[in-house]
């Protein structure tokens, strides 16, 4: 046996220790690993990576899998987030949505006043997660989330985040803040996760793009429907994780002091050339009164062409903001 076959298998026995209470069947996997020691060397090797396997992936035989969501194709600017909480604290509305396409995280959060629920969603293709299954595999502070291990880090008493794998595709993480025993209440919210979809339809998408530049992520914000928000980001392909363009619209009125007047959409607009830690700005007040700004580290020319060429839709789904779930 290699050292890192030694180390796995110490690794697999240590968790299994520890969870050994509370993990359904989890014996069956110890006794594949002591029956494996009693064989010849091929079949000791196809048991031990079998038992990694399935400790790995967080499945035990018999237990409930959270079932995966359904595989579906949003149009651009209208993402759909595949996770739903059946429960949250008293108090607790819904205010943000965020997701995108490719390995884009999917978002949701909720308030009550100072404290806040977040619902994330991670792809395992993501390099950044596809290791997660053996970082809880290694982690001492375990427990079981629909049948799989699950890693708790952070816990203070108001707050915790917990991480767990959905499915072999998905991370998900529940993170609790300004809570009283907040290890508990991300672990009961956790529980509560299901496999139901919903949108994200906010009240404009992209039209042409910068060469180069694709769209990350539609996000849609506001305590209810009269303050609602949506912006949606562009970025490199190779840099998913830093906006070339924003564009968002609302209705507060954007700081234009001092800003140049320009044409936008066909009519007066505002170009605010890039200040220190601010980048530039493009604005144009909308027929309907609310606002529209374009910005990012571009020339003029590209964050006007941006503004022109970015649809509205007459019927944003806002419906949903300032309620429990949805």
């Amino acid at each position: 046996m290699t050292r890192s076959d030694h180390e796995t298998e110490t690794l697999i026995r240590e968790s299994l220790d520890r969870l050994a209470a509370r993990a359904p069947d989890g014996h069956a996997v110890r006794d594949a690993l002591a029956d494996a020691r009693r064989r010849r060397p091929v079949a000791r090797l196809t048991l031990v990576a079998a038992a990694v396997v399935l400790l790995v992936a967080g499945v035990f035989v018999g237990t409930q899998v959270l079932t995966s969501p359904p595989v579906l194709d949003p149009a651009a600017g209208r993402p759909v987030l595949g996770y739903t909480p059946g429960w949250l604290p008293d108090g607790f509305t819904e205010q943000s949505r965020e997701g995108g396409p490719g390995l884009t995280p999917q978002v949701r959060r909720w308030f009550a006043g100072p404290a806040e629920v977040t619902l994330s969603a991670y792809p395992t293709a993501d390099p950044e997660w596809s290791r997660t299954a053996l970082k809880i595999a290694s982690i001492k502070d375990q427990i079981v989330v629909h049948g799989r291990v699950a890693m708790v880090t952070g816990d203070t008493g108001t707050a915790a985040l917990l991480t767990w794998l959905a499915d072999d595709d998905h991370v998900l993480t529940a993170r609790v803040g300004g809570v009283p025993d907040a290890r508990a209440v991300a672990q009961r919210i956790a529980e509560s996760v299901e496999a139901t979809p919903v949108g994200v339809r906010g009240e404009l998408r992209f039209g042409p793009l910068p060469a180069g530049l694709a769209e990350r992520s539609a996000a849609v914000r506001g305590t209810g429907p009269d303050d609602a928000s949506t912006e949606l980001t562009a970025a490199d392909p190779a840099r998913p994780s830093v906006p070339a363009v924003t564009a968002a619209v609302g209705a507060g009125s954007p700081g234009i002091g001092g800003a140049a007047s320009i044409s936008v959409r066909g009519g007066p607009g505002f170009y605010s050339a890039p200040k220190p830690g601010e980048p530039a700005l493009v604005a144009v007040r909308l027929p309907s009164g609310r606002w529209l700004t374009v910005t990012g580290p571009q020339p003029e020319a590209v964050l006007v062409a941006v503004a022109d060429g970015v649809q509205l839709d007459p019927s944003p789904d806002y419906r949903w903001l300032g309620r429990p779930t949805s």
